[in-house]
């Protein structure tokens, strides 16, 4: 049996959690039900890591002197202290009396007042006379067969995986519009390997659970960097979305600077002052709210005043405003983005192109999102096309078509393999290296690459060359020439198609063959009908 590689959906206990779902339905909220199982999961996760460590230091307090309450021994080990009230046994013990909520409230408070980076940010609402206290116990119960405390448990994205499980599962029910609150991991890691966040600092100013920030971490791990090569940065409007973020990073004993409130980008910007290396994104599409009429005037607006009733343009410009002298952007977009022209849309787009920023352009297919339908791509934003990091790629921009690549992973959603996303970053990496494909590429190819790129050990030096239908390297000329528009279908073409060696006249030989054998078919099969209707006096009916 082929196992199934996905966005993380695949967690191993998702019918249970659907299960205690179905009992809590009635009673409550979709999105509300989401974040009451999110507080236990994380409750659950840091008291299973406690005592993981406490066992341990249980079975070597007597050869090596080790206390399992000192709670020094658990901060040399990133592990959060958690005191003896808000153990998961004590509240697993409690969970059919009626004061269970109060009990969970009180374990949030106290682990709060340990820990100072959780201050503020965990749930504390499970007393509420409107969560039933009974499902509460039995959902308890449920969770306390989910094992997350050992330590390959603890080494994969729980929370975040679960996060998403939960917005796949209840989008429907929340009625809200996808893509705002978690973006499918392959994307993440497409972005991640694409832009190469290894040293610097690294912002997302609609951060939702974090996820960008997550795999950015595991990216430098996984290239020879430290935890400390990255500094993060994020924003985040939805209060109990920010609260996630910060479990979500907190678990991987990430600093993250999120600002220490949510806050809306667009009118509270908490990072006014930075210049990131690195941004990662997705922003909610197309958001139609967004308060455009109370900014008009911002020194955002350089490239054009976006327009109040989609906020893609303001998103944009956003990134473009908080880039440093040599940073990049990598992040989500409508389809839209590429092409509209309503109001001012247009002009920014072309003023962007025309000041050359953008780097590439990628069409994404469709299904990838849990929780829309509307079809995306990825810009990637460079602040100086010949910063010395890589070749002068001054006037051109890559474009790749991707939405023939993916695999269903089930019957409405798709996923990129690892070999995909390594095709293409791989592409956009030579496109940025290669001293090859000097017509597509234009510029000074092969030179100002600095030093250090050998060091970014993800690269693949390849010679880049055009793949018609999949990839091209196109001048802002030829952009012009398009209207401005970004959509990579518009330059790649189509695919070659590879000659199969038959020769023409017996491929035309056989089309006639295959031709006739169904056209006898078709007229043996409408005599089979005319003589059933027959049958059925159809026939005599029509001649009376």
């Amino acid at each position: 049996m082929i196992e199934k590689k996905g966005n993380g959906a695949n967690l191993g206990f998702e019918n249970q959690l659907w299960a205690a779902a179905d009992k809590l339905r009635g009673h409550m909220d979709a999105s509300e039900y989401k974040h009451v199982v999110l507080g236990l999961i994380f409750l659950k996760y840091i008291s299973d890591a406690f005592q993981a460590k406490h066992n341990q230091l249980e079975a070597t307090k007597d050869t090596e002197y080790t206390d399992p309450e000192d709670r020094d021994e658990y901060s040399a080990a990133n592990i959060f202290w958690v005191p003896k009230e808000a153990r998961w046994a004590k509240l697993q013990a409690s969970a059919k009396q009626p004061s269970i909520g109060k009990l969970v409230d009180d374990a949030m408070v106290a682990i709060e007042k340990e820990n100072a980076k959780l201050k503020g940010v965990l749930p504390k609402d499970y007393a509420r006379p409107s969560l039933d206290k009974h499902r509460l116990g039995e959902l308890i119960d449920l969770v306390s067969k989910i094992g997350l405390g050992d330590e390959d448990s603890r080494s994969k994205d729980i929370l975040g995986r679960v996060y998403e499980y939960f917005l796949g599962r209840f989008a429907d029910a929340e009625g809200r519009r996808g893509g705002e609150y978690y973006t499918p991991r392959c994307i993440v890691k497409l972005l991640v390997r694409m832009i190469e966040p290894f040293k610097g600092r690294v912002l997302d100013p609609c951060c939702g659970a974090g996820g960008m920030f997550v795999q950015s971490e595991r990216f430098v791990k996984e290239h020879g960097g430290r935890l400390g090569d990255i500094a993060i940065y994020g924003q985040e409007s939805n209060p109990t979305t920010w609260r996630l973020a910060m479990m979500n990073l907190a678990i991987r004993g990430l600093d993250a600077n999120l600002g220490g409130q949510h806050a809306d980008s667009f009118h509270n910007d908490l990072h006014k002052d930075l210049r990131a290396d690195f941004i990662l994104a997705n922003p909610p599409f197309n958001m139609s709210d967004w308060g455009g009429e109370r900014v008009r005037e911002d020194a955002r607006w350089k490239h054009g005043i976006p327009p109040v009733n989609n906020a893609n343009y303001a998103w944009i410009q956003h990134f473009i405003h908080h880039l440093s002298p040599t940073g990049i952007a990598g992040f989500v977009m409508a389809n839209g983005s590429m092409s509209t022209n309503t109001t001012s849309e247009g002009e920014i787009r072309r003023s962007i192109i025309e000041n050359d920023l953008v780097d590439c352009m990628i069409a994404l297919p469709g299904q990838l999102f849990y929780t829309t339908q509307i079809p995306v791509c990825l810009w990637f934003v460079a602040r100086n096309k010949k910063n010395g990091k890589f070749r002068n790629r001054s006037g051109h921009t890559l474009f790749i078509d991707a939405r023939k690549m993916g695999a269903l992973i089930d019957r409405t959603h798709r996923d990129f393999s690892e070999e995909e996303i390594d095709k293409i970053a791989a592409t956009y990496h030579a496109w940025r290296l290669s001293a090859c494909g000097d017509a597509q590429a234009g510029g000074d190819v092969g030179a100002n690459v600095g030093t250090d790129v050998g060091a970014n050990l993800s690269v693949r030096p390849c010679p880049y060359e055009d793949v018609p239908g999949f990839c091209k390297s196109a001048g802002t000329d030829e952009i012009k020439e398009h209207g401005y528009v970004l959509t990579p279908g518009r330059y790649v073409g189509a695919a070659v198609i590879e000659d199969d060696g038959v020769p023409f006249e017996e491929k035309m030989a056989g089309l006639s063959a295959t031709l006739y054998e169904q056209f006898a078919e078709a007229d043996q099969l409408e005599a089979t009908i005319r003589k059933n209707l027959e049958v059925l006096g159809y026939g005599e009916r029509r001649q009376a």
